[in-house]
């Protein structure tokens, strides 16, 4: 990497930057899974904006949409007016995405960033239930605005203060194998001297992104969807990173075979890396007055042409899930190996879809690998309590040569650094 000419940001963007610090280059521009800086670097991309580029760099036929529809003077911005670009995704959604999962569900666009989707739906929750507390679990990640970040578990991103009364309780797996966690969750529940109040909503992802790549079991999840029946909670599901098909199946939460109250969609329902946000949610719960969520920005009619046809061209039918689920296997089998070789420093395999990642038992040796990655060419991020695990995210439409190609430099980096470095 050439990190020289980065004195404009250094002196005049503020230093709560943090990508740019562990990746310091000028980028420039990007194709698929390929990111290219000012010096004509390749870079393989297993990072995908953070989940916000599923569909790789610059779709083609994505970008061609786009182009059209600009060409042609379509609206780009439109508050919440009736649009051509928002009725024909509305209709796509219901139809490819909805319809064929038995779900039914009203659509909010909401500001269109994944914590402002998250602050409606924990707003909604409170004025439909009449409650204030809501449920959010250790390692949670659910925005960085103040409602999002009082549901956060990271005390460095959380800070000292509180907005809206929570109660966090431990994720699956967070005390051991063999708690009962759903047990001690109804026993707070039932017990009027826990000191847990009812909460309008109980939010959790189905996999922890930011928090180390932690899977609720099936278990777990519909025994956590029985409490929130038998208890009138609204079940909130964080779908921003894991969901538009990242863990396989377009929803996460499809493989437990549940259906949550609220879901929260951003990041890749933009489908190229445009802003954009929807608030799914069950029919009975819409008691919104007129106006009384709103944002300037929820007309974003480029995000609902891109997401359109993203949709039409991905999840029209199952051959997309069946290209994914290969995928998965390949990056499953390769975690698998490196763990094996590499079993004293490596603790164990995470993660699901093409969302996975190793996780080690030194912080140390991650960031190590980490740089060693981006220094052979391949941009990937650290995540969890301690940023112990190594997190591999490539785009749902990476060929298998350029996924092989990305997993060889992270197998080198890791015969590299574990060899050079004392355990």
């Amino acid at each position: 990497m050439n990190t020289s000419n980065l004195s404009i940001f250094e002196e005049y963007e503020s230093e709560v930057r943090s990508y740019c610090r562990s990746f310091p280059v000028v980028l420039t521009r990007a194709r698929g899974s390929f990111v290219f800086d000012r010096n004509g670097n390749r870079y393989i991309d297993f990072f995908c904006g953070a989940g916000a580029i599923n569909y790789g760099h610059n779709n083609e036929a994505v970008k061609a949409a786009l182009l059209e529809y600009i060409e042609n003077d379509g609206i780009l911005m439109s508050l919440d007016f009736h649009s051509d670009a928002k009725e024909r995704f509305i209709q796509t959604f219901q139809e490819k995405i909805l319809k064929p999962r038995g779900l039914s569900y009203k659509m909010q666009f909401t500001s269109p960033s994944g914590t402002s989707v998250v602050e409606s739906a924990v707003k909604l929750a409170r004025k439909y239930t009449g409650r204030q507390n809501v449920v959010a679990f250790t390692n949670a990640f659910h925005g960085m605005s103040a409602t999002s970040l009082s549901l956060t578990g990271s005390k460095h991103h959380r800070q000292e203060v509180s907005h809206g009364a929570v109660t966090r309780l431990p994720f699956d797996g967070y005390l051991g194998a063999d708690f009962d966690y759903i047990g001690y969750y109804r026993k707070l529940l039932e017990d009027q001297s826990s000191g847990v109040d009812l909460p309008a909503a109980i939010i959790l992802e189905t996999l922890q992104g930011e928090g180390g790549l932690n899977q609720a079991s099936v278990s777990w999840l519909r025994g956590i969807r029985q409490l929130c029946n038998d208890f009138d909670i609204k079940l909130i599901v964080d779908d921003i990173q894991t969901g538009c098909g990242r863990t396989g199946r377009f929803f996460s939460f499809e493989y437990a075979e549940i259906v949550p109250d609220m879901v929260c969609l951003s990041k890749s329902i933009g489908a190229i890396g445009l802003p954009c946000a929807v608030l799914l949610f069950s029919p009975e719960i819409d008691v919104w007055q007129k106006g009384e969520d709103n944002g300037t920005f929820r007309g974003n009619n480029l995000a609902f042409v891109a997401a359109d046809k993203m949709i039409q061209l991905y999840w029209s039918d199952l051959e997309f899930e069946r290209i994914l689920e290969q995928r998965s296997a390949l990056l499953r089998v390769f975690c698998e190996e490196m763990q094996s070789l590499f079993s004293d420093r490596i603790a164990s395999v995470k993660g699901a879809g093409l969302m996975q990642g190793l996780e080690f038992f030194s912080e140390q040796d991650t960031a190590a690998v980490a740089k060693a990655c981006i220094s052979a060419g391949l941009i990937i991020e650290t995540c969890g309590s301690r940023d112990q695990t190594l997190k591999l995210m490539p785009a749902l439409t990476i060929d298998e040569a350029t996924l092989k190609q990305g997993m060889a430099i992270i197998k080198n980096a890791l015969a590299y650094c574990l060899n050079s470095i004392t355990g």
